[in-house]
C-alpha cells in the first residue's frame, strides 16, 4: 500500500544527506553503466569475429601444395609440389559421400583487364561452379560459373561490383566482351562479396578455360571443401578434422611426401579457426561479466555502508518508534525503502547512460574485429532487477540490526 509519509520521511533524510546520497547513487549507476558498456564490447566482439566468418562459406577447409621439408622414398627435400586435376579428382571421387560443396581453382594473382579505354589490374581465377557458395558471393546480375561453361571450356566471366565499377561505370556489364591478358570473355555476371572490396576486385572464370587460355594445362592452385553439416558443433568439428586428415593423408601419398611432412600438404580448417575464436570471445565475455559485476557489488557494498550510518544516526529515533509500538517490520521497512529508492534511481540512471552512449557512439566505432556494440534490453532489464534485488539486500542486514535494537538502549545512545 502506498504510504506518503513513508516517502515523505525518505526524501526528507535524502536531502538532509545530499552529498552522501549522490556519491552513493554513483557509485551505483557507475557499476551497472560499466557492466552493461563491457556487455555491449562483448557482443561487438562477436559481431565482428561473426561478420569474418561470414565472408565464406561456413566450415571451409581448403587445402594447397608447398615445398617438402623431409627426405622420402630417395627424393630429396626441398621439392615444390603441384596439384593437378587428377589431385582434385581423385580427392572428390574418395570422399565423395562427406562432402557438401567443392572447388578446384587455378588463380593469377594480377592480370590486366580492359574494357573500351578503361582498364585497370585485378585478380582472376579459374574455378568450378561450387565456389561462389564457397566464397559466399551473391550475383546481382546474371549468373554464375555453371557446369556447362567448365564442360565446353566457355570464354565467360563473373566480375566483382568493384571491376564493374572501374571499367563500366554506369553501364550495364552483362553481355560485354572484357579483355583478360589480351584474351576475351563474355560478362555473364556481376557479385558481390562480404569480404568487401578486396574480394570484389576479382574475375571467376570457367576453371578448364583458364588453364587452356593460359597455359595452366592441368595446374591447380588449391582446393577448397566443405562437409556435410552436423547438427552437433563438436560432431561437425571432428567431421570436419578427420576428412582433413584423411585428405592431406591422400595427396601425400599420391604426391610422395612423407607421412609427417606438414610443409608439402598445407590445410586450413575454418571450423577449428571458428571453435578457437569464439572460445576466446566466450572468455573475453566472461571476464567483462566479472568485471562488472564486481564493481556493481562494490556499488551496493557502498549503499550497504551507508545504511548503517544512517542506521546509527537514527539509532534514538527508531528508540522511540519501538516504544511507541513500532513493529520490527515497519522498522525493516522503512530502511528498506530508502535503500531499494536510492539503488532503483541510480541503477536506472547508470543504465539509460550506457544505452544511450551503446546507441550513439557504438555505430561509430568500428574495426576488422569490432562492429556494432549492442546490448540485448531484456538482458540490460535483467541486470537493473538484479542490481534492485542487490540493494533490497544491501539493505537489509542495517535494517535487521536496527530492528534487533532494544528501546532503552536506543533511548540511551548519543
Amino acid at each position: 500500500m502506498f504510504n506518503i509519509e513513508r516517502w515523505q520521511e525518505i526524501f526528507e533524510a535524502i536531502s538532509k544527506n545530499r552529498l552522501r546520497t549522490f556519491l552513493t547513487g554513483v557509485s551505483v549507476a557507475s557499476g551497472i553503466f560499466i557492466l552493461v558498456i563491457l556487455l555491449g564490447a562483448g557482443k561487438g566482439l562477436q559481431n565482428g569475429i561473426e561478420k569474418q566468418f561470414e565472408r565464406d562459406a561456413a566450415g571451409i577447409i581448403e587445402v594447397w601444395s608447398g615445398t617438402t621439408a623431409k627426405e622420402y622414398k630417395g627424393l630429396n627435400p626441398g621439392r615444390q609440389i603441384q596439384f593437378r586435376n587428377s589431385d582434385y579428382s581423385q580427392s572428390v571421387q574418395k570422399f565423395e559421400d562427406k562432402l557438401d560443396l567443392r572447388s578446384a581453382s587455378y588463380n593469377f594473382w594480377g592480370g590486366t583487364i580492359t574494357y573500351g579505354k578503361e582498364s585497370g589490374s585485378y585478380q582472376f581465377r579459374g574455378i568450378d561452379p561450387d565456389y561462389g557458395a564457397v566464397e559466399n558471393v551473391t550475383i546481382i546480375q546474371g549468373r554464375f560459373i555453371n557446369s556447362k561453361d567448365l564442360a565446353n571450356n566457355e570464354k565467360v566471366a563473373a566480375i566483382g561490383v568493384k571491376i564493374k565499377t572501374d571499367l563500366f561505370k554506369d553501364k550495364d556489364a552483362l553481355g560485354k566482351e572484357i579483355s583478360i591478358n589480351n584474351i576475351n570473355f563474355k560478362v555473364v555476371g556481376v557479385f558481390t562479396d562480404p569480404g568487401g572490396e578486396r574480394e570484389e576486385a576479382r574475375a571467376y572464370l570457367p576453371r578448364t578455360t583458364v588453364q587452356r587460355a593460359f597455359g595452366g594445362g592441368d595446374k591447380i592452385s588449391y582446393m577448397s571443401f566443405t562437409v556435410k553439416k552436423t547438427k552437433d558443433y563438436d560432431e561437425a568439428l571432428a567431421l570436419s578434422e578427420k576428412f582433413t586428415t584423411d585428405l592431406k593423408a591422400l595427396l601425400r601419398s599420391k604426391n610422395v611426401v612423407a607421412p609427417d611432412d606438414d610443409s608439402g600438404i598445407n590445410a586450413y580448417n575454418s571450423v577449428k579457426d571458428a571453435k578457437q575464436f569464439y572460445d576466446l570471445n566466450l572468455y573475453i565475455r566472461l571476464f567483462f561479466w566479472w568485471v562488472g559485476i564486481c564493481t556493481i557489488i562494490a556499488g551496493v557494498v557502498g549503499v550497504s555502508n551507508i545504511m548503517l550510518i544512517i542506521v546509527k544516526e537514527r539509532t534514538k529515533e527508531i528508540g522511540i518508534r519501538k516504544a511507541l509500538g513500532a513493529s520490527p517490520f515497519s522498522i525493516i521497512s522503512m530502511i528498506l525503502h530508502e535503500s531499494i529508492f536510492i539503488t532503483t534511481i541510480a541503477g536506472f540512471v547508470g543504465l539509460l547512460a550506457s544505452l544511450l552512449l551503446l546507441e550513439f557512439v557504438g555505430p561509430m566505432v568500428q574495426s576488422e574485429y569490432f562492429r556494432n556494440p549492442q546490448v540485448d534490453f531484456s538482458v540490460a532489464l535483467t541486470t537493473l532487477v538484479l542490481l534492485v534485488f542487490a540493494g533490497a539486500l544491501a539493505g537489509f542486514f542495517p535494517a535487521y540490526r536496527a530492528a534487533k535494537i532494544r528501546p532503552i538502549v536506543a533511548l540511551r545512545d548519543e
